[in-house]
């Protein structure tokens, strides 16, 4: 019962991660700091970088959604536990999202020339996942 309500509290939480700022960019110092969370971060890709942006899409929303949604499924009887592989890949798979985005971080802090600051959405939407990852391995032990 606890993971089925775990489970279902992440469909509330991984749109509010997504909306969450992830962190805080300026040029300089000296400047003021934008705010980018998942959902600024693909509005600026699409416009750049269609085939990044499809992917990152992928990566931050499809596929820990699915898997949440998958493991409901499984909770309440309507799928299979043998499809549990594919959605710890699914997990897995919004895992690199945020290596992507801790990648940006150590990046733009060597240039030197910007200020990058970790914002509280980044924690969010990294214990969703590892929360989601949890509940998967809890739910193929039981």
């Amino acid at each position: 019962m606890t993971l089925r309500l775990l489970n279902l509290a992440l469909l509330i939480a991984f749109p509010i991660s997504w909306f969450a700022p992830l962190l805080r960019a300026g040029l300089l110092p000296l400047f003021g700091l934008s705010e980018i969370s998942v959902i600024t971060g693909l509005q600026s890709l699409w416009d750049s970088d269609v085939i990044l942006a499809l992917l990152v899409t992928f990566l931050a929303i499809f596929a820990p959604y699915m898997k949440t949604i998958g493991l409901a499924l499984i909770h309440f009887g309507y799928l299979r536990r043998k499809v549990l592989p594919v959605l710890e890949i699914l997990g897995k798979l919004a895992m690199a999202d945020v290596f992507l985005i801790a990648l940006y971080i150590v990046v733009v802090k060597g240039v030197g020339l910007a200020t990058v600051e970790t914002a509280w959405g980044l924690y969010l939407f990294t214990g969703c996942i590892l929360l989601s990852i949890a509940i998967s391995h809890l739910t193929a032990k039981r």
